[in-house]
This record gives structure tokens, C-alpha cells and sequence, in this order.
């Protein structure tokens, strides 16, 4: 195994990503941090079979193998080394595994802004009820929606126009959709919480035509009005 496929590997390729992490994560509990990293390495893997440019045919082999290792989690059978952290958790593996087809079908072209949302309505329900498993919270109605939105906002810092509804008014004016429907702090576990708002914050800085520069205080007062809940 290189050091890319190791779990320090993966979690480290997902702190490269969200180097802003290492301010707010004060706000996650301590023992919390390693599986809360890697579940969101694990999303990150996923976001990146979803977002592909290119050839969909090895990416869709991924989605596959991953479909197999999340139902092997139920009666804890890893191979993969996040699953080290994250199996243990009784979570329903197994309704993350069913949506991950979805991933495939989102690719394609949309129409419009309400059924870039249904494609993947439910593998946002299914994150939504693993991370209530993960952070031993309550789930709550609308945090589906949440992760739904962070979805497709993820899919146009990807992509670009190629992620916009048909029918959108074109990439500005769906970025201003979404920004319409992701309050400042979403529902959710307070880690969901915490990304959400790094998120947010990323998708503003999009609209704005500016670079992303987060001063570290406003990333610390944007971590703790997320924390709150």
C-alpha cells in the first residue's frame, strides 16, 4: 500500500482541500476528530467519482466496489483503510450503498433546477442519515436538504457551467439559487455544520468574483455561529 492509499493519506488529501478546517475543528469534540475527518474524506472520494470530466467508466467501476465495501460494513468486513475508522459505527451503510447509482445518473445534463435536486435527493437523505449515526445526533427533517445543497454547489466549484441546470439562467444565477437556499447555519450535526459553513463561504466568494482569502478571525466567528446548533 502507498502512501496514498493509506487512511493518513486520504485524510491528508482532504485537509489539502479544506486547509481552513484546522481553525474550526476546535469546535468538533476531540474525540470526534479522526472520524470526522474521515467521513468526509469518504464524501470527498464520492464528490470526485460525481464531478469527473473525463471518461466515466473508471469512476463508475469506483462507485461500484464502494456499493459492495459500505453493505460489507454491516457485519464489519473492511478492506478499505477510512473503514477502519468509520465501520465501527452502526450506521445504515447499506442505504449509502443503494444511492451511490445515483452519483452516475447526476452526471448528465439537467433541465432544471428541480430535478438537479431530485437526482440526488437521495444520496443526500442517505449521508444526512449516516452522519445523525456518526455524530450521535437526532435526524433532523431538512438536513438532507442541507447536504443537498453543499452538493451541487461542490459540482459547479468543479465544474463550471457544465454542473448548471438547462434551464438556469446560466451559472451565475444558479450559484444565486443556491445561495438562497443554504442558511448560514444548516441542520445537522454540528461537524455538517462546521463544513457547511466553509462551504458557504467558498460559494460567496464564487458570486463575488473574488479570491478565496478567508481571514482566520472571520473563519473562527464563522465556525462558532455554526457550532452553536
Amino acid at each position: 500500500m502507498t502512501g496514498s492509499d493509506s487512511l493518513d493519506g486520504f485524510l491528508d488529501k482532504w485537509r489539502e482541500r479544506w486547509p481552513e478546517w484546522s481553525l474550526v475543528d476546535r469546535f468538533v469534540a476531540p474525540e470526534l476528530h479522526r472520524r470526522t475527518v474521515a467521513w468526509f474524506a469518504l464524501l470527498q472520494e464520492f464528490d470526485d467519482m460525481l464531478n469527473i470530466a473525463g471518461d466515466p467508466l473508471p469512476a463508475n467501476a469506483k462507485l461500484g466496489w464502494w456499493g459492495e465495501e459500505l453493505r460489507s460494513w454491516a457485519g464489519q468486513r473492511s478492506r478499505h483503510p477510512l473503514g477502519r475508522v468509520l465501520e465501527p459505527v452502526r450506521a445504515p451503510w447499506a442505504q449509502l450503498a443503494e444511492a451511490l447509482p445515483d452519483l452516475a445518473e447526476a452526471r448528465d445534463v439537467v433541465a432544471d433546477p428541480a430535478q438537479a435536486r431530485s437526482t440526488l435527493q437521495r444520496f443526500a437523505d442517505a449521508v444526512a442519515a449516516v452522519e445523525a449515526a456518526l455524530f450521535d445526533a437526532p435526524l433532523q427533517p431538512a438536513a438532507g436538504d442541507a447536504v443537498l445543497t453543499q452538493l451541487l454547489a461542490q459540482r459547479v466549484q468543479d465544474l463550471g457551467a457544465a454542473a448548471v441546470p438547462s434551464a438556469a439562467g446560466g451559472e451565475g444565477a444558479w450559484q444565486q439559487v443556491l445561495l438562497a437556499r443554504w442558511p448560514a447555519r444548516v441542520a445537522g450535526p454540528r461537524p455538517r455544520r462546521l463544513y457547511a459553513a466553509l462551504a458557504r463561504a467558498r460559494l460567496q466568494a464564487r458570486i463575488r468574483g473574488g479570491d478565496y482569502q478567508p481571514a482566520p478571525a472571520a473563519l473562527l466567528w464563522r465556525g462558532w455561529w455554526a457550532a452553536r446548533g
